[in-house]
């Protein structure tokens, strides 16, 4: 007999789901699925950027859920938070394995030391063009608003190129890959202090940058 769980799962309808999962019940894992999924993949999304990305990673991060369910523990985290642990480490090394655009060269500057062919250093021009246009409602932008956002992209980039390679590739992931500082100190695998210096230093000399000293 299917058990009916309520709309909004408590962390023990959860807890039991995944009981059932270590049992290789696959009824359950479609019902975790479903409760749990959306959330998830948001998680996954934001790591990696792109949604076919995402959605292989919360592929495999429920591959794994159906694995080690056995070895969950209630009285150690929250359901969600361990299912969430295992989608962001999947999305974590499904980033380092891309060898593509950005992604590869997040990996590179990780395991080169973060050298001057980082992130920041290959950050597209209409990547930047495209977030300073968020700014504004379209229905405001006219020709001459368009050509002095795009003079802002072009400063924006010269400005960039003027930072530390670690500097540069914080603030990129940052702001243009909306990362927190904790999961960009998980990304490059440096300490959390050390990613809000880059940040925060990046931050500064941008500021001065773009005011045209």
């Amino acid at each position: 007999m299917t058990t009916r769980l309520p709309p909004q799962p408590t962390p023990r309808d959860l807890a039991a789901l995944l009981s059932r999962v270590a049992l290789k019940d696959a009824g359950a894992l479609r019902t975790l699925y479903d409760f749990t999924a959306a959330k998830l993949f948001g998680v996954a999304l934001r790591i990696l950027s792109r949604r076919e990305w995402a959605e292989e990673a919360l592929q495999d991060g429920f591959i794994n859920i159906w694995r080690y369910a056995g070895d969950y523990r209630e009285d150690l985290a929250a359901p969600l938070t361990w299912m969430t642990a295992i989608v962001r480490n999947r999305a974590l090394d499904f980033l380092r394995r891309q060898k593509t655009g950005r992604a590869e060269a997040v990996e590179r500057e990780s395991a080169e030391g973060m050298n001057s062919a980082g992130v920041g250093s290959t950050i597209a021009l209409e990547d930047w063009s495209e977030s300073f246009e968020e700014l504004l409602p379209g229905d405001e932008r006219d020709p001459a608003e368009s050509a002095l956002l795009s003079e802002a992209a072009r400063q924006l980039e010269i400005c960039m190129k003027r930072l530390d390679a670690n500097q540069r590739q914080a603030v990129a992931l940052a702001y243009l890959r909306d990362q927190s500082h904790g999961e960009i100190a998980q990304t490059l695998d440096v300490p959390l202090g050390t990613v809000k210096s880059w940040v925060r230093r990046g931050l500064e000399k941008l500021k001065l940058c773009m005011g045209g000293q």
